[in-house]
């Protein structure tokens, strides 16, 4: 089978000749601990976070996609200014408006807030400002002379589909957009709806050339007690613009329809199912969203990915134990399995290695395959189908 083939047949229960091989990206302190432990330095290191991970994932053999380029967020957004200096840290305003603190050395994840660009409505016109659907530069592909390439392609084509509540949550801050969902819910209905448009006019002349395999959203607004928006407030001011954007695209013949949400979605996913969205990213375990609870309550309208518990990849004994726990989903169809976040520092290359050697062996690689896969070349092999 071709990739996309594969994506397609799995993605609504088909039989497929082996599993789809995707990984979440690995954060600064396991690339670098890599390094020291095996990994090539011309494949690990560097100075940009997001090219290590891209070659790291094409060493281990990642399966291919490809995106279609479309621009839904903040334009031109907020200019990068350092407002102050600190030993540690730097004082800056983002792209999004906010005043951060973010530190000079060593891994950077999430920033610290100190003060949110959007505090009500005289803001939200400013921001709204820089979501115009009639600006020039989400109007500068021609995907009618783009379509051929894509429409051919024998890899799943991806299309972003942007964020009805998480950037919001980003504007306003976390406490403020709980408040704003009871003390101004005009402007929060305002503020999705427009959204809502802006993803509708960006998106439908992309979507009427290409052939679109998988749409992806974000939304991360959920801790591991439950979401920040509940699912009453959801229907009250987001499934309506949500059931728009998946019915344009699912009129479009795109029925894999996911969001990147860590945390416990249980809440959140029967409503995002009303309303067209299917696809749960990436199935964090600690969080509350694992994915063998996940399947027994939603059944399969629901189409997960990721949900192997990154803990488990301290210990080859607990990591067999893992991939055995998620292999009945593997044969079930409708997941593809891989660590529920960025792989941590915590995690040894040896013990990375063989988790992806073993991972390859319950989505049904051949020795040929894995033998293909340089980091993985002579591994000795204790495959999962003899523990079963």
């Amino acid at each position: 089978m071709t990739h996309r083939e594969r994506f397609r047949r799995l993605m609504h229960y088909q039989s497929v000749d082996r599993g789809i091989h995707w990984d979440f990206g690995f954060l600064t302190e396991a690339m670098d601990r890599w390094v020291t432990e095996g990994l090539p330095e011309e494949v690990g290191s560097g100075d940009k976070r997001g090219d290590r991970m891209s070659r790291i994932s094409a060493y281990f053999g990642k399966d291919p996609t490809m995106g279609v380029p479309v621009h839904l967020h903040l334009h031109p957004g907020f200019p990068y200014e350092v407002i102050e200096v600190r030993e540690r840290t730097i004082v800056h305003r983002d792209g999004d408006g906010n005043i951060v603190e973010e530190i000079k050395e060593g891994e950077r994840t999430i920033p610290h807030v100190i003060e949110n660009g959007l505090k009500g409505r005289a803001d939200w016109e400013r921001y709204k400002a820089m979501l115009d659907p009639d600006e020039p530069a989400r109007h500068q592909w021609d995907y009618k002379a783009m379509a051929e390439r894509y429409n051919r392609a024998d890899v799943p084509v991806v299309i972003g589909i942007g964020s009805f509540v998480g950037w919001i949550r980003n504007w306003v801050g976390a406490a403020e957009l709980g408040y704003m969902c009871y003390d101004d819910p005009e402007l929060v209905s305002e503020m999705v709806n427009h959204l809502c448009d802006l993803f509708c006019a960006v998106l439908e002349p992309a979507l009427k050339e290409i052939e679109v395999d998988l749409a992806w959203g974000w939304e991360d607004i959920c801790f591991n007690n439950g979401p920040l928006v509940g699912p009453n407030i959801w229907r009250q001011l987001v499934s309506e613009p949500m059931t728009r954007v998946c019915k344009l695209l699912r009129r479009h013949g795109v029925d894999v329809i996911l969001t990147d949400c860590d945390g416990n979605v249980q809440a959140l996913a029967p409503v995002w199912l009303e309303c067209g969205l299917n696809g749960m990213f990436p199935c964090e375990v600690a969080g509350g969203s694992d994915p063998v609870l996940l399947r027994s309550r939603l059944g399969k309208d629901a189409l997960l990915f990721g949900g192997v518990n990154k803990r488990a990849l301290t210990d080859k004994a607990a990591i067999l134990a893992e991939l055995k726990r998620l292999s009945p989903l593997v044969e079930e169809g409708g997941y593809i399995p891989f660590v529920d976040h960025r792989v941590p520092g915590y995690v040894s290359y040896e013990n990375y290695r063989y988790y992806e050697r073993e991972k390859l062996a319950m989505l049904g690689f051949g020795k040929a395959e894995v033998e293909a896969i340089e980091p993985l070349r002579g591994m000795d092999r204790t495959t999962l189908k003899s523990v079963y």
